[in-house]
């Protein structure tokens, strides 16, 4: 899900890093590096191709990916790049697409004047991670779990002292700190953590060995309507295989509107109001409801292949420590059609032009030679259905993620025009920061914090996937003021899409794009991914960020890179 989804409609205050204050700054290798020649015909040119209707609005497992695949490899061989999977341009992703179907309702059992049978749909959604035909969860003990969060970091474990096992968890949607005025707190304040997303919570749910797991919908929190929740939790499900040893999971993984939840809390003598302030509480305790879960459906299976696309440049003297960048290649193919009948979504913006991003920094970083470390370009896929590519990436990893230093993540670049600033998402995360802060330096920009840091947009798109498992990664978006109309006019850019093409018939290719904005930020990828790629220094996470315990543990281990 991208930022700008939910975009600030109101200016924006400004705020430039006063980089001579960070000390880092002078213990860390950013060396100065030369403009890249970036090619903005390469940029019109890829994009154009990857959203033309002949791709069919490349979603995976079609002809469309077909398509896509090979032009992809085409693209980045005429680059200069290397085939970057063992002599192989593509990583081979299984997938799984489990649709729910049959469904029961949602019975709650224990509760004072009889059952109480919840409508799906309209009261709750569910589904099933497991590739299991039949689910059947049986009078599953409700147990509410606050958050739902176990950070050992933090001394917070929403779940100390309980056994799940055949119990179903419910929990609360964001983190503790939801409401903040600010960024500070034990979770980051107003700033969503990890632990505030819903995979977190579901993921967690299955460690602890819990039947099910139900998420209390709220819309402040959770940044979007129960209208979204309901449109993305039915129909096809798809997912990464996760092979003869998957992590542990639930049964079902599902949601509650809040009025419903508040109705299942008064049949339980509780109040959900109260115990939401309760949990908000560091030592808050789980509270068993009295009250037990029962539903059935059926699934159907379908698996298949999708590819991510990998190619490389060798880096000249520490060739096996690697910079990563990465964009998702994949849209929704044919989709609800427009009133002219247009049924293709093409996915222009989305993601086509990072795509293309891929193509043109790969393409300018060969004409500037061999950096010192290898440069590493992955177009990954199905990001769409859940990040999934990059996923599978990072759980199957062709490049050590223990030697991979750091990376960009590149989603959709909005043809706004130049701005004077760029809007980092999950500010203030990872030493990363500092390169960006270094890289600035050669623009008369600014860097404008993430306008909604309380929606959790850094946990939204594929740099995630590699951020939980602890390498660094840069997640920027296009400036908000604009130099033509300040951020009133980048706002007006950013609701008009989000209006009239996200996701939609019309994110077409626009041959009167003003492409300046884009380019200056392409400008600033390169700089940045350069100056990884000839510094010696492996970035880390700040201290107290979520992802810094798993990069410590891996740097630890023999042979890792950044354990030098």
């Amino acid at each position: 899900m991208k930022r700008f989804l939910l975009a600030a409609s109101t200016a924006l205050l400004l705020t430039a890093c006063d980089v001579g204050m960070d000390p880092a700054m002078d213990t860390l290798d950013m060396p100065e590096v030369a403009d890249g020649t970036l090619s903005e015909e390469t940029m019109k040119r890829v994009t154009e191709r990857l959203s033309s209707d002949e791709f069919e609005g490349r979603a995976p497992g079609t002809p469309g990916e077909e398509k896509t695949v090979a032009y992809l490899i085409e693209e980045f061989e005429k680059a200069g790049l290397e085939p970057g999977n063992n002599g192989s341009w593509v990583q081979e992703v299984p997938l799984v697409e489990i649709t729910g179907k049959d469904y029961a309702p949602l019975t709650i059992g224990g509760a004072e004047g009889g059952p109480i049978d919840l409508e799906y749909a309209t009261d709750w959604v569910g589904v099933s991670y497991r590739e299991d035909v039949q689910t059947t969860l049986e009078d599953s003990e409700l147990v509410f779990v606050g958050y739902g969060i176990n950070a050992p970091e933090k001394g917070w474990n929403d779940y100390e002292g309980l056994d799940m096992a055949g119990k179903t968890a419910v929990i609360l949607v964001n983190d503790p700190d939801f409401g903040a005025e600010t960024l500070e707190g034990p979770f980051n304040g107003k700033a969503m953590t990890y632990y505030g997303r819903w995979t977190y919570k579901y993921e967690e749910a299955g460690r602890q060995g819990a039947a099910g797991a139900i998420i209390i919908h709220d819309t402040e929190p959770a940044s979007y309507g129960w209208n979204v929740v309901e449109s993305s939790w039915s129909g096809p499900q798809a997912y990464a295989s996760r092979g003869d040893n998957p992590p542990p999971m639930t049964q079902v993984n599902g949601w509650v509107q809040k009025s419903v939840a508040e109705r299942l809390f008064a049949a339980a003598g509780k109040d959900l109001g109260e115990l939401a302030a309760a949990a908000r509480e560091k030592g808050f305790a789980p509270v068993p409801l009295g009250l037990t879960a029962s539903t059935s459906f059926r699934n159907d299976i379908r698996t298949f292949a999708s590819q991510n696309v990998i190619g490389m440049l060798p880096g000249s003297e520490r060739a096996d420590e690697y910079v990563m960048h990465t964009a998702h290649w994949d849209h929704l193919g044919r989709c609800t059609p427009a009133p002219d009948g247009d049924d293709i979504c093409n996915g222009a913006v989305d993601n086509a032009t990072g795509t293309a991003a891929l193509v043109a920094l790969a393409e300018a970083h060969a004409k500037a030679g061999p950096a010192k470390r290898s440069l590493v370009f992955l177009a990954v896929t199905a990001e769409e259905s859940g990040l999934l590519g990059a996923d599978y990436y990072a759980a199957n990893p062709v490049f050590p993620l223990n030697r991979t230093v750091g990376g960009i993540n590149m989603d959709a670049f909005l043809m706004a025009g130049a701005a004077k600033d760029v809007t980092v998402v999950g500010p203030g995360k990872s030493q990363l920061d500092l390169f960006l802060d270094k890289a600035l330096m050669n623009d008369d920009r600014v860097t404008t914090p993430n306008p909604n840091p309380e929606a959790g947009y850094y946990y939204r798109s594929d740099h995630f996937a590699f951020a939980k498992r602890g390498v660094p990664m840069l997640y920027l978006d296009g400036g908000e003021d604009l130099i033509e109309g300040g951020t009133e006019a980048g706002a007006a850019v950013a609701a008009d899409y989000r209006e009239n093409r996200y996701h939609g018939p019309k994110d077409e290719y626009d041959p009167n794009w003003d492409w300046s904005g884009v380019m200056s930020d392409l400008s600033l990828f390169y700089r940045i991914g350069r100056m990884l790629a000839d510094s010696g220094s492996w970035p880390n996470w700040n201290e107290g960020d979520e992802f810094k315990a798993t990069r410590d543990e891996d740097c630890a281990t023999e042979g890792a890179g950044c354990g030098v």
